[in-house]
């Protein structure tokens, strides 16, 4: 590997949302919810560079080469009374696996996790996904068993939100 062609993590810039967002589309591809995806580089743009970034991003190069990218924001442990780090998103693109850069991606998070205080970082992976578990089980990561992922949106948020009942059940 030559000089221009070293691997690098830098922070995401504007100029990268369309980049960020074809690779999500090819995460979702794997994950098989590409259908999912909403995202626009515009929704990136204002969300992670507009005048409340409510996430951070780098992209991981190699010379010139988009390798891959981590999405991630803060969330806050009542417990520990201190921020966490909720990494969102990461992907390294196929041909690329294997060479150690989702690994290099995952410290750099968890020097920013450290560096800021956090007393955790975390993240979800889909229970299909036997390679990203192991992989993260080699880090030194720890299933949380006892607890599951809730979740509400579209219908169901607004109708929460306005105070109706979702799935027609009264109080």
């Amino acid at each position: 590997m030559t000089a221009s062609e070293a691997f690098r993590i830098e922070p995401a810039q504007p100029a990268d949302a369309a980049l960020i967002v074809a690779l999500v589309r090819e995460l979702a591809a794997y994950e098989r919810l590409l259908d999912d995806v909403r995202l626009t580089p515009q929704d990136l743009h204002r969300d992670l560079f507009g005048p409340r970034a409510f996430a951070e991003a780098v992209v991981a190069r190699v010379g010139d080469e988009p390798v891959g990218f981590a999405l991630w924001f803060h969330n806050y442990s009542t417990f520990e009374g201190r921020p966490g780090l909720y990494l969102e998103d990461l992907f390294v693109r196929p041909a690329f696996r294997g060479c150690g850069y989702g690994e290099a991606l995952l410290r750099h998070l968890a020097r920013v996790a450290v560096e800021r205080g956090c007393a955790r970082f975390e993240w979800s992976v889909l229970d299909w996904n036997e390679p990203a578990l192991a992989f993260y089980r080699k880090l030194g990561a720890v299933p949380m068993d006892e607890w599951t992922v809730q979740r509400v949106s579209g219908v169901a948020l607004h109708a929460l939100a306005a105070g109706d009942e979702p799935g027609g059940f009264s109080r």
